[in-house]
């Protein structure tokens, strides 16, 4: 939750739905709230985090940043 008046508290969560709004549901027609669900579940599980990059993490995908870090650990 966001402090009062302050927007950068909630700038994360902002962005995460702008993008799943500009890049999945926008063009899409739900017949029902399970279809939905199943769809935004598939765009978060199977691209969001795994495919697409985000700048934040170096343009690598939140998986793969994920995986560089475990290998640095177990390297160091």
């Amino acid at each position: 939750m966001s402090r009062k008046g302050d927007c950068w508290d909630n700038a994360v969560a902002e962005s995460f739905f702008a993008s799943l709004k500009k890049e999945r549901v926008q063009w899409r027609s739900y017949q029902t709230r399970t279809e939905s669900q199943r769809d935004i579940l598939d765009y978060v599980v199977m691209f969001y985090n795994s495919r697409r990059l985000h700048s934040t993490l170096g343009y690598i995908s939140p998986m793969g940043y994920e995986a560089a870090v475990v290998e640095l650990r177990k390297a160091a």
